[in-house]
């Protein structure tokens, strides 16, 4: 259980990234008043919980209906946190979350962000929705799967941490250091990724 909880853990942090979130939310919300800005970080982190709680404990049941097999998910989902941890390991996704939050700071009439772009798609994003879906249905009985949703409200509970801390958290780390870390983490992300693959095709050839 504590080899599950932390996989679990080291795979929603890479996906989640809470330190790379940061940074973008203390840009979108530069300005803002404090409690204004604390209010916003804890919806957004609620709002993703609620969204990757959903599939994490229903992802089979919708997978399911749409006739979606269990391994073919596995491939799908190992290809999709591939390409994410490519575009971390050449920083292009940390590019496309400053140019999307850049965006939204040149429309004046979007006050708002927890929802969009914190909650969808930053924190509960593809990557993760399909991590807590992939988790959640390798280790099916009900103690594994709280120990898979213990490891992600951990990391959600760490990304509320680092919205709230987001300034102090920028003046530590500087861009430099950020970076490095994204690298290394995306290289992490990659290995995993392969792994589901691996674990979807011989589950599909030895079916």
């Amino acid at each position: 259980m504590i080899e599950l909880y932390i996989s679990a853990f080291i795979t929603f942090f890479v996906v989640i990234d809470p330190p790379g979130c940061a940074p973008i939310y203390a840009g979108l919300t530069s300005g803002g008043g404090r409690a204004h800005v604390r209010a916003m970080a804890t919806r957004a982190v609620l709002v993703a919980t609620a969204i990757l709680l959903v599939f994490a404990l229903f992802g089979r049941n919708i997978l399911g209906a749409l006739g979606i097999g269990l391994d073919a998910f596995r491939i799908a989902g190992g290809i999709l946190l591939f390409v994410i941890a490519m575009d971390m390991v050449f920083e292009r996704r940390t590019a496309r979350r400053e140019e999307r939050a850049e965006k939204i700071k040149e429309t004046p009439e979007i006050e708002d962000v927890s929802i969009f772009p914190m909650a969808m798609p930053m924190i509960a994003g593809p990557g993760s929705i399909a991590s807590a879906m992939l988790l959640t249905a390798q280790h099916p009985s009900w103690a594994e799967t709280a120990v898979v949703l213990a490891a992600m409200l951990t990391i959600l509970a760490l990304t509320l941490l680092a919205l709230l801390a987001a300034g102090p958290i920028m003046r530590v780390l500087g861009a430099k250091i950020e970076a490095v870390i994204t690298r290394l983490l995306g290289v992490l992300l990659s290995a995993l990724a392969a792994q589901f693959v691996i674990d979807g095709v011989k589950a599909s050839f030895a079916g």
